[in-house]
């Protein structure tokens, strides 16, 4: 037998497919899975896996690293929780194709819809490309921890043809969509693995303005989708609203829309899906929809969440209830812990409690108008704030409310949110669900999650940096669904198939996903009873000493990528295989 590079032995092996857990070794060589099965021969380096689980490298399918991967090569938080494959480019933003004078306009527009510190984009961005291919050769360029793979985003592809009558959300020309689906069959035959488009409302560049592309005709859509006709791969997703701040009938003819792009390119389209309070059952439209297009020979899929999405709120976050309070804007200059100490005084305290936010959304302002609703629904909305708690607690329960608390103590819920805040001098972290928690629990995401049409997705690593920290998403299905849940329960090869195989088989990405031999050796390791969530935490270390949160693991014995262990014993081991993963 030849000899291996490594053997990962006494584990149990979990291909991705879906099957069964079997007892097995596992070879790795020249950067591909060698071998899977008893008595391997020999390696020059050995990995004790007794314990622990073997799992394909995960996929995630919704990323916005389209910036930090050109000044990055960790790729944190995402690389130290079992990914080693990020796809960035969705919600239709991101940095190519780009004209040098409209830098600053994609900086606006990233800052604005995924809460990326623009100071950070405009000192770490390079800008060493104009072409998408370009571009895809600058993120190639530079080493990585794992594989990244790009989709190509509607508003700079719109902002490159129609320049302010793009960021005006003027309609396309039949020559501007001529323009753009030129645009695009390059960029697709330079390697992108698709193309992502933003429909939503509630994203606004940092100006407060539309999307580019958020009113996009569905003429320019299915213009777009035929970019792909006859390729045989690629893929598309869209995030969209369905119209909902227009009434239930607007969702079909929505709808519609996207569905007419997925017929015209061919090609399988995925949907940001979730359950939102104003619409409680639009996700189950989603779905039905969904099922009705699969039956006609339209592939479609939903992007769910593992968790409720929703913000951190701390002092240090980019949100909390007071940050719009005259006396806190007094403040607010000042470090963190001279902040906090200022709110303990007993004067300071009533002074602020007594009085009422300024408003933050409106003209000019990134800030979405429910931030302002839910300001002045504070009573109402710390019925769903929860101290986060160490470990992370994601799916809370009633009576662990800060409303529940009020209760209690018999005073008004602000005073409760106000003295939490400053716990822990003012480090203290609060959870709150926007979406998919309208229960108080996870019986809409579990729903979602036993649904063969959807994808788990929606991590939006990279982006929301001072209010989410959802790149955990992988170690949470692990551990919440496929282990701790008292019901509604993944099995385990269940919750690694959506991890890896369903993942990588919609985009396409057929060497990876599987751990069967010949396949790409993205491969971890993981001590699965032992798997630990931390407690994010916030750090200055982004370019122009921009703040995020990171949220670290315990249980990662190893994750290789292209055969090479990126991290060992849940810490980064400084190598940095990842290259661009190409359509």
């Amino acid at each position: 037998m030849s000899e291996h590079d490594y053997v990962l032995k006494n584990g149990t092996v979990i291909d991705g497919s879906g099957g069964a857990p079997q007892r097995a070794d596992v070879a790795i060589a020249g950067g591909q899975i060698s071998a899977v099965g008893q008595n391997l021969g020999t390696s020059k380096q050995e990995i004790d896996a007794t314990g622990c689980i073997v799992t394909p490298g995960f996929v995630d399918i919704h990323c916005h690293y389209d910036g930090q991967a050109t000044w990055d090569q960790d790729m944190l938080p995402s690389s130290v929780h079992g990914v080693t494959t990020a796809v960035m480019g969705n919600c239709g933003v991101g940095f190519a194709p780009v004209r040098p004078h409209d830098h600053a306009r994609l900086i606006r527009l990233m800052e604005g819809v995924e809460d990326i510190p623009g100071a950070a984009l405009a000192e770490g961005i390079k800008w060493r490309w104009e072409t998408f291919s370009e571009y895809l050769e600058a993120v190639d360029r530079m080493p990585h921890t794992i594989d990244l793979g790009l989709l190509v985003p509607h508003d700079p592809l719109r902002l490159y043809v129609m320049g302010d009558r793009a960021e005006d959300v003027e309609e396309a020309t039949e020559a501007d969509v001529e323009a753009m689906r030129a645009l695009l069959v390059s960029s697709l035959d330079a390697g992108a693995l698709g193309f992502s488009t933003g429909r939503s409302d509630n994203h606004r560049t940092a100006d407060g303005r539309a999307t580019p592309a958020s009113e996009a005709t569905g003429r320019e859509l299915e213009g777009l989708g035929r970019a792909f006709a006859g390729r045989g791969k690629g893929v598309l997703s869209a995030v969209s609203d369905f119209d909902m701040d227009r009434g239930p009938k607007h969702f079909d003819r929505e709808f519609d829309l996207l569905e007419g792009m997925a017929v015209a390119a061919g090609r399988p389209l995925s949907l940001s899906t979730l359950q939102r309070d104003v619409e409680p059952e639009q996700y189950r439209r989603i779905f039905d929809r969904i099922e009705k297009a699969n039956a006609k020979g339209i592939a479609m899929r939903a992007q769910v969440a593992p968790r409720g999405i929703g913000v951190i709120i701390g002092l240090e976050a980019t949100f909390h209830p007071f940050i719009g309070y005259p006396s806190y804007k007094a403040i607010s200059h000042l470090p963190l812990a001279e902040r906090a100490r200022a709110m303990k005084n007993p004067e300071l305290r009533q002074k602020m409690l007594a009085e009422k936010s300024e408003q933050l959304a409106g003209d000019g302002s990134s800030v979405p108008p429910l931030v302002d609703r839910l300001i002045e629904a504070i009573d109402m909305v710390s019925m769903r704030l929860f101290r986060l708690g160490d470990p992370p607690n994601y799916e809370p329960r009633r009576e662990d409310s800060l409303f529940a608390e009020s209760m209690q103590k018999n005073i008004p819920p602000l005073a409760v949110v106000y003295d939490a805040l400053i716990e822990e001098d003012g480090k203290q972290l609060l959870y709150f669900p926007i979406f998919n928690y309208m229960s108080s629990d996870l019986r809409a995401v579990e729903e979602m999650l036993q649904r063969p049409d959807a994808l788990v997705a929606l991590s939006d690593g990279g982006a929301h940096v001072g209010t989410v920290c959802d790149a955990s998403f992988p170690s949470y299905l692990l551990t919440h669904w496929a282990r701790d849940r008292a019901s509604g329960k993944l099995s385990i090869e269940a919750a690694i198939h959506k991890l890896t195989g369903a993942n990588a088989s919609y985009l396409g990405l057929n060497d990876r996903g599987l751990l069967l031999p010949g396949k790409k050796a993205d491969v971890n390791v993981i001590d699965h009873a032992n798997l630990r969530l931390h407690k994010p935490k916030l750090v200055a270390d982004l370019p122009a000493g921009g703040k995020r949160f990171l949220q670290g693991a315990s249980g990662y014995r190893a994750t290789f990528v292209s055969g090479q262990p990126i991290l060992l014993d849940d810490t980064l081991t400084g190598k940095r295989p990842g290259r661009v993963a190409r359509g």
